[in-house]
């Protein structure tokens, strides 16, 4: 089967990707490469979708160059679930054109197992579908440049800019260590604080300096309070708690009642006795 497709890319910048199997393995849709890496960047599994059915194959497959505009794919793969096999070559031929190149693919394979069951017509379908992604992911490939090689060609640059070094050329030598420079005294150093220094001359009771009251209030302000302070300060404002309502306690009562009860029985008393007087 033969097939063409054009890519608005330089044929140069294609031999660069086809030149190397890891970056071809990049241009193959749908491919789960195999995470042992002595086979070949070109190996793993490949889901193939022809007609109404789908088949994966696990296999590998090699890129030779036979000229600059000439390149060859040829592998082998077996069924994953099953035992059929598949073989093919794949040519790919590049002819420059205007604003770009054209690819001329010429494919030939022999299969057995499920594939051998697919119709010529689904499965032609299914070869041009795999080679216009393969050919759409090959220019998306070399229109991004590999970061390596640039990184290798930029130092080559560098160095042949520079060229070698001559035997008059000094190199000034920086001796200062970070040990040597000078370390600025800390915030609290007496020197620099006349309050830790003694330069008040008014005295508390126990003899130690005390501040104006400005310099409390800076400092203070400056500081400000406490975690422990801030966290045990009640609120206040509308956020202070309002006091609860003295409850009335059943002994609260009977403390009045006692003394009226003992006046009523007292007053009984001296009723009675001016009562049997008068009799």
């Amino acid at each position: 089967m033969e097939h063409q497709v054009f890519v608005p890319v330089p044929a140069d910048d294609l031999r660069a990707v086809l030149r190397d199997p890891a970056r071809v393995a990049r241009c193959v849709p749908g491919l789960q490469q195999d995470a042992d890496t002595g086979v070949g960047p070109l190996s793993g599994r490949l889901k193939v979708r022809a007609g109404g059915s789908t088949v994966t194959y696990r296999g590998s497959a090699a890129v030779t160059e036979q000229d600059p505009d000439h390149f060859t794919f040829e592998g082998e793969g077996t069924e994953v679930r099953g035992s059929g096999t598949v073989k093919f070559s794949l040519g790919l031929r590049l002819t420059p054109a205007p604003d770009g190149t054209r690819l001329d693919f010429t494919a030939l394979a022999t299969a057995d197992g499920r594939a051998a069951s697919f119709a010529p017509e689904a499965a032609a379908t299914a070869l041009r579908r795999l080679l216009d992604r393969a050919a759409g992911q090959l220019a998306a490939g070399a229109a991004i440049s590999d970061p390596v090689a640039e990184a290798e060609a930029a130092e080559a640059e560098a160095a042949e800019a520079d060229g070698p070094a001559e035997p008059g050329d000094e190199v000034t030598e920086v001796s200062a260590t970070v040990f040597e420079t000078e370390v600025p005294p800390p915030s609290l150093d007496p020197s620099l604080d006349p309050f830790l220094a003694g330069g008040f001359e008014d005295l508390d009771a126990s003899g130690a300096p005390r501040p104006p009251a400005e310099a409390a209030h800076a400092r203070r302000t400056m500081i400000g309070r406490s975690a422990e302070e801030v966290d045990h300060a009640p609120p206040r404002g509308r956020y202070a708690p309002v006091p609860a309502p003295a409850a009335t306690t059943t002994g609260d009562s009977l403390r009045w009642i006692a003394p009226a009860a003992a006046l009523a029985l007292a007053s009984a008393v001296v009723i009675g006795r001016a009562l049997r007087r008068r009799r």
